[in-house]
């Protein structure tokens, strides 16, 4: 019985999984924004979008959907102006999910979205990162002039300070994982995004070599092509021969010229 039911469950759950997964992209492409930005939240699959849905946890309610704090445009979440209650976790969510009892196969991987009061925040990229690839945080200020110097930090330690605001880091690996903030003197401190590295994708397979069944078989008809023309030209050259010697013999006989002086006695004695 409890074989049974288990064979049940994997079944059902293997049927209520979908073919593909969403994912969600934000736009601007960032982790963290300043109070009354805008912000937009899609849903795609393999570059098309619907059937999908936006939903959220933050420090006060649980798994809401868009409609009850952003836009709904089809599978797109539009917040014309965030603030820091819109802080949380944002993933997509498929129609059906929600009358699924395994609404967790049916869900996207999840992003953190922060949204500061204050006048400084670190652009970072949402989404993993590729290993190999470069990066660049920037420390961003709410008013001009964006471009100050700024010190960056990972896991609460200092990285190293950039005239320029912005820091790039080369060749990401998973060392590079953890959490990053930036500082800008007289202008304050960002909140804390976590930068994530994705493992490199695997090189692709080398070509299958070459079989030599399909080499024999193909010089095997070229022997056969070969043998079957020479066959045609030897027979035709001994057909000509034959028939350039009958042709000759029969010339012969013929030929007054050419008969024996016993043909010619013959003749007489029977005349």
């Amino acid at each position: 019985m409890t074989g049974n039911l288990l064979l049940w469950l994997l079944l059902t759950s293997l049927l209520s999984c979908p073919t593909r997964q969403a994912r969600l992209t934000v736009s601007p492409s960032s982790s963290q924004f300043f109070k009354g930005d805008f912000v937009s939240l899609s849903c795609e699959v393999d570059g098309r979008s619907g059937g999908w849905t936006v939903k959220r946890n933050n420090t006060r309610r649980w798994m809401t959907q868009c409609e009850e704090w952003g836009k709904p445009e089809g599978s797109t979440c539009n917040i014309s102006y965030v603030l820091p209650l819109d802080s949380g976790v944002y993933w997509c969510e498929s129609s059906s999910a929600s009358s699924s009892s395994s609404s967790s196969s049916s869900s996207s991987s999840s992003i953190n979205i922060s949204v500061s009061g204050g006048s400084v925040i670190l652009q970072s990229p949402v989404l993993p990162v590729m290993e190999g690839h470069d990066v660049t945080l920037h420390c961003q200020t709410k008013s001009p002039p964006s471009k100050l110097p700024a010190d960056f930090y990972k896991d609460g330690s200092l990285i190293r300070t950039e005239p320029t605001g912005h820091m790039t880091i080369h060749r990401v690996t998973k060392s590079d994982e953890g959490a990053y903030k930036c500082s800008i003197q007289a202008g304050g401190e960002s909140a804390s995004s976590w930068l994530l590295v994705s493992g490199s994708p695997p090189p692709p397979p080398p070509p299958p070599p070459p079989t030599i069944f399909p080499l024999i078989l193909h010089l095997l008809v070229f022997c056969l092509y070969l043998i079957s023309t020479l066959l045609m030209v030897s027979t035709y050259r001994q057909k000509h021969s034959d028939n350039c010697l009958l042709v000759s013999m029969a010339m012969t006989s013929l030929d007054p010229a050419k008969e024996e002086p016993g043909d010619v006695v013959m003749t007489e004695l029977r005349t």
